[in-house]
């Protein structure tokens, strides 16, 4: 008789979270309106990830600890954005949505989320920027990982 397979603790959540946003989120079809390799847009984003974003995912993109174990009010704390990460298992559109419009406008029944929104805060070329340093950190894999994502959901 086979055993059922059990996802231990938060990775599981976190897991499941991923694949959740993965599949079955619809975003708009966000292309990016920077140059994503440009060292300027990618200098810009960093400093613009030093303002609003490393209070919470760390100036060194680490996230925070146990970024996979939901807290007492449901939400995961903020997860690294470096190559240990899932962000680059996210396509462009997902990733500019989530900045911009923040966890809620995922619109996914019982999925808390502790990310703001950042429209109104940081304008969407800045937002694009954050992300080019974002994945400027990764290695070559990650990004051709994430490169693909992104395409695929061009086509």
């Amino acid at each position: 008789m086979k055993k059922p397979i059990v996802f231990a603790g938060g990775l599981g959540v976190a897991l499941i979270i991923g694949s959740v946003l993965y599949m079955t989120v619809e975003t708009k079809q966000a292309q990016a309106t920077v140059d994503q390799l440009d060292p300027q847009v990618i200098a810009t984003g960093q400093l613009v990830y030093g303002q609003y974003c490393a209070s919470c995912h760390g100036k060194d993109l680490k996230g925070q600890p146990d970024w996979q174990v939901k807290k007492t009010d449901g939400t995961l704390p903020a997860p690294p954005h470096d190559k240990d990460g899932h962000t680059w298992h996210h396509d462009d559109g997902v990733l500019f949505n989530y900045t911009k419009g923040g966890g809620a406008s995922l619109g996914i029944d019982n999925f808390k989320s502790g990310m703001p929104p950042f429209e109104g805060m940081i304008d969407d070329e800045k937002i694009w920027s954050v992300l080019a340093y974002i994945k400027s950190t990764w290695p070559q894999k990650n990004r051709a990982r994430q490169n693909l994502a992104t395409q695929q959901t061009q086509n």
